[in-house]
């Protein structure tokens, strides 16, 4: 059981660390409503509109290619440290992968998602 002390040490520490985060965030937190504190704040300038306002379809298919072109970059990295490692054959999957990148970027950039306006 002494084994074990560790562990349940650090699942005691897992479970008391929130709660006691979510205790002191209550105490401390401010009680009075203020109509003020409640506004969407816009870098100083008074909001315009409902915060709430409906984004266009390309935008948000703008922010999928990027995060998807971006992840996919990661994997150069680790190839970038191994090349000499991989040789040959590592080079060859890295051009497949290139390959499959590139025809999707032509594609997105055929069919106008990359289009702002």
């Amino acid at each position: 059981m002494v084994e074990y002390a560790p562990i349940l040490i650090f699942l005691g520490v897992a479970a008391l660390f929130p709660a006691a985060t979510l205790v002191i965030a209550w105490a401390v937190r401010p009680s009075r409503y203020n109509k003020t504190k409640s506004e969407a704040y816009e870098c100083g300038v008074p909001p315009s509109g409902d915060a709430r306002a409906r984004y266009p379809i390309r935008f948000y298919v703008i922010a999928v290619l990027f995060v998807v072109f971006d992840v996919e970059t990661i994997f150069l990295f680790p190839w970038a440290v191994k090349y000499r490692a991989l040789g040959l054959f590592g080079f060859a999957e890295m051009v497949v992968f290139l390959g499959i990148l590139v025809i999707g970027f032509a594609y997105a950039w055929r069919k106008g998602a990359l289009e702002w306006a």
